[in-house]
């Protein structure tokens, strides 16, 4: 009885100091998201540039502090609003991405790969934007620390693989939105990949649509049909091909298919969302008999 008394209080103290550990992790993170909170806001809001840049930077020592800290994968990180991100399917690793304005109408991208790790210890692959030291970024594929810098807004799986899109502010006049393939390689990983089939996908390891920074792009994962539908872009003036600031949608919409590990493209599509539980609010107007009432009396 003495023996398993002694064993019983051993367990429960050994408990209650797991817990009282992950209570003071969360506390920890908890604290450093609030400075990393205020640090957002000077980064956008300040109109000083040195003052931005600062602030990002004492935001990115900040952030590995909070990461650094046992298990920070399972923290949310949800006030983090200047911030995307995003969780792998599979729930093998996040993806941390930001963008930081600057003066000159141009943007910085930071980030970083969080990897789920069974033991909650950290390891981390950070992201370094080399966007003006690649040449031909549709045929580039880079690592980790030649990153073509975007800020990312959905992972989607590929086989062993995942395609990433994202938004990428660029020059005082052009827009872009990319989409490529994250592959794990060697401890580290591969941005872009030969996935793409038909029209110039054929040659390309990554995808990059350039329009004109008033117009907005959509480009985003449908699930239930397994493609990634898009804009289609064209340029206001057929003769100045080369002049992206003048791209915008015209009104038809292509698709990339999912199939076999590779992005087939599909053009001229049509545009169908995916059923939503709203849909019977829906009033079709060739079906009068199932629009609401107005609340006055039929005659």
């Amino acid at each position: 009885m003495t023996k398993f008394f002694f064993f019983f209080i051993t367990w429960a103290g050994l408990g209650w100091s797991v817990i009282y550990a992950q209570t003071n992790d969360h506390s920890r993170i908890l604290a450093l998201q609030d400075s990393l909170v205020g640090l957002g806001r000077t980064m956008y809001n300040n109109p000083s540039e040195p003052e931005r840049l600062q602030a990002n930077f004492t935001f990115v020592k900040t952030l590995v502090s909070a990461l650094r800290t046992p298990h920070s994968y399972d923290f949310p990180f949800d006030s983090l609003n200047m911030v995307s991100l995003l969780r792998s399917p599979d729930d093998r690793f996040r993806i941390f991405t930001w963008h930081l304005p600057l003066n000159d109408g141009s943007y910085l991208y930071y980030g970083t790969i969080q990897l789920n790790t069974p033991d909650g210890n950290l390891r981390m692959i950070p992201l370094l934007d080399k966007t003006y030291e690649i040449d031909t970024p549709e045929t580039a594929v880079t690592s980790a620390a030649d990153w073509y810098g975007a800020q990312y807004y959905r992972i989607i799986p590929l086989g062993g693989d995942y395609v990433l899109l994202g938004w990428k502010g660029h020059t005082p006049e052009v827009t872009q939105k990319v989409m490529e393939v994250l592959r794990f390689s060697g401890g580290g990983v591969q941005l872009g990949g030969t996935v793409f089939s038909g029209g110039e996908g054929d040659r390309h390891t990554r995808i990059i649509y350039r329009f004109n920074r008033q117009a907005s792009m959509y480009l985003d994962y449908h699930p239930a049909q397994q493609r990634i539908l898009l804009d289609h872009l064209a340029p206001a003036d057929p003769r100045d091909p080369d002049n992206y600031a003048q791209y915008g949608p015209d009104m038809t919409y292509d698709a990339w298919e999912l199939a076999n590990g590779r992005l087939v493209l599909s053009p001229d599509v049509e545009f169908t969302n995916a059923p939503d539980g709203n849909d019977a609010f829906y009033n079709d107007p060739m079906k009068p008999s199932t629009h609401p009432k107005s609340g006055f009396p039929e005659k």
